[in-house]
């Protein structure tokens, strides 16, 4: 997970500057024509290291997902199975640990996907040059202490409908893959 972040980061990062640049104010906007346009010019106006600005907490956050997913998923599954006497591995079994699992890991991953977010957009401030976030803790302090730490959290719902989703299609389609097997090659 965190080789395959690291590597789609240009594609990230294009997609981030494409779908943040109309909230900006009109001043500020770079007014992207389209995909090929954006990275064209991010490699020409930025340099090609401006693809991977946020790498850090979005890898970190890929392999978080993937510790998360697997991690909580069986337990969760278990969970359901004990409280709500739900047969396990079960459509509605994997359904409702999947959604728990997945709302775990947006909440642990969540503050990841907003410094992602902010490191692949921010803009070098025009009299210094600099860039206002350094590096995942800085950004995660600085955003905390003048936003309060729950702007991190902004956007939780929609991320957690796609997070939860994800691994909801993702587990359901891994559990009937399993029984096509089972049913298949493994009982007589």
């Amino acid at each position: 997970g965190g080789m395959a972040a690291y590597i789609s980061c240009p594609m990230e990062v294009t997609v981030v500057r494409l779908s943040n640049d109309k909230t900006l104010p009109v001043d500020e906007r770079r007014n992207y024509k389209g995909v090929v346009d954006a990275a064209t010019r991010i490699i020409k106006e930025e340099g090609i290291g401006a693809f991977w600005r946020g790498s850090t907490p979005f890898v970190n956050r890929a392999m978080m997902v993937g510790v998360f997913q697997v991690a909580t998923l069986d337990q969760f599954k278990e969970m359901y199975v004990s409280m709500f006497n739900q047969k396990k591995n079960s459509i509605p079994n994997v359904f409702c640990a999947a959604m728990t699992s997945g709302f775990i890991y947006s909440v642990a991953t969540m503050p990841l996907e907003a410094a992602k977010n902010r490191m692949a957009s921010q803009k070098a401030d025009a009299k210094t040059g600099k860039l206002p976030y350094s590096g995942v803790i800085q950004l995660l302090k600085k955003v905390s202490a003048e936003e309060g730490f729950f702007a991190l959290y902004n956007g939780f719902l929609p991320y957690y409908i796609r997070c939860g989703g994800h691994t909801v299609t993702m587990f359901i389609f891994v559990q009937m893959l399993r029984d096509s097997y089972t049913n298949a090659y493994l009982t007589n």
